[in-house]
């Protein structure tokens, strides 16, 4: 596999795993379970009824620029 085959696939990875989280999810609330889910500084716990019910708050999100680079030492 080449360099630009592997930044083609890269490049795609974001909106596939978006669409595979979402489908996932889809797929919980359609078996009648809830999922859990940030919010605004909280974990949310949504029922497939749409109910939903703070479980804890969290450190506020931190946007980021898509295509942004973190190095983890």
């Amino acid at each position: 596999m080449s360099d630009a085959d592997l930044q083609v696939l890269e490049s795609q990875f974001p909106a596939v795993s978006g669409q595979a989280f979402a489908a996932a999810r889809e797929q919980v609330l359609a078996s009648g379970q809830s999922v859990l889910q940030s919010e605004g500084g909280f974990v949310v716990r949504v029922y497939p009824d749409g109910r939903k019910e703070v479980v804890k708050q969290i450190e506020p999100p931190i946007r980021v620029k898509s295509g942004t680079v973190y190095t983890i030492r």
